[in-house]
């Protein structure tokens, strides 16, 4: 049983101290301004913020002010006193150099020196605290898709060709004349005159004479 809690012990020790070596790599110690230090920039507050725009500033992390003592401090104050470089109630105040912050919260920060008239020089610096090293980019919500709505094409009404109706036929007249009908009467054309035909009994006795004549003209040669 001795045993088992001091194995505990000894776990819950390499646990903590492994926290503790995570956080100690984690963290990143950033120089104000670097070289240039903690004072008043030739250019104005230009020169801060072109510094604290190439960097990642993330909870842990520690900055450092470089000054001479006596010449300058460091301020922390709310984003209503940074503009107007007002030094009343600042947040903290250090006035030994080196200063060492370490950024405890995530958000803005700001911090200024309030030495007469240093803060409205450019003596001024305004950094932005993430909470991770890896922050995503804001999501852009996507544009919805431009719909043009297409009005509805109307039903064609039906084509409907319209048959005239249909006559009935007359009957047509009989070509023959029903039974018992009298027969229609012949054709006489105007102007034309059939001769009738020649008499029977004059052609027969025209006929008969020569031979008469003939035999009687044989008789008398035989007497």
């Amino acid at each position: 049983m001795a045993s088992f809690g001091l194995n505990l012990i000894v776990l819950m020790t390499i646990m903590v101290a492994s926290m503790h070596f995570h956080v100690t790599i984690a963290q990143t110690t950033h120089v104000v301004g670097d070289t240039l230090g903690w004072t008043i920039p030739s250019n104005g507050a230009a020169a801060y913020t072109t510094w604290a725009s190439q960097q990642t500033f993330i909870v842990g992390d520690i900055l450092v002010f470089n000054y001479e003592n006596g010449q300058h401090d460091v301020a922390e104050v709310s984003a209503a006193a940074y503009d107007p470089c007002s030094s009343t109630n600042p947040l903290s105040l250090a006035t030994t150099a080196p200063t060492s912050l370490t950024l405890t919260n995530a958000g803005p920060h700001y911090y200024i020196c309030t030495f007469t008239s240093h803060c409205q020089i450019g003596q001024k610096l305004a950094i932005n605290v993430s909470t991770s090293t890896t922050t995503p980019p804001p999501t852009t919500p996507a544009s919805p898709p431009t719909t043009t709505p297409t009005p509805p094409t109307p039903a064609s009404p039906p084509t409907t060709t319209l048959t005239p109706p249909t006559t009935p036929m007359e009957p047509c007249p009989p070509t023959s004349s029903p039974t018992g009908s009298p027969l229609s009467p012949p054709t006489t054309t105007s102007g034309s005159t059939t001769p009738p035909p020649p008499n029977s009994g004059a052609s027969a006795f025209t006929a008969v004479m020569p031979a008469t004549i003939l035999a009687i003209g044989l008789a008398f040669l035989n007497y």
